[in-house]
């Protein structure tokens, strides 16, 4: 997959995750929680997007690297949220459907850029 695919389905997720963040909110979930999957779950993109324009291959490789990290805890308060009824199964199961897919995704990619590199 190209890397403009990446970012268009990282940017994507992260509006999802300040849609949730809203709902949260509004349903008086602690502000905590809501802050923790708000600043892991957009800082994917962020540093995706950022990456476009890394100064060389090592630093391109350390930004989705970062991405990859966000994407783990941003699965880890997804699981959080929808165990503690935070939030309900459906958004669950949606949510983390795609951030897996932009984990796979970013695991491939950092996986061919460093074998390119050896």
């Amino acid at each position: 997959m190209s890397e403009s695919i990446l970012r268009t389905k990282t940017k994507d997720f992260a509006k999802n995750i300040v849609l949730l963040s809203r709902t949260l909110r509004a349903n008086k979930v602690e502000a905590v929680l809501i802050n923790q999957i708000l600043r892991c779950g957009t800082s994917i993109g962020a540093n995706v997007h950022e990456a476009q324009y890394a100064q060389g291959t090592k630093d391109f490789i350390s930004k989705l690297e970062i991405s990859l990290k966000e994407a783990n805890e941003t699965e880890y308060w997804l699981e959080l949220l929808f165990e503690t009824d935070c939030i309900s199964e459906e958004s669950y199961k949606s949510l983390s459907c795609d951030c897996i897919a932009i984990r796979r995704m970013l695991v491939s990619s950092v996986t061919t850029l460093k074998n390119k590199e050896s």
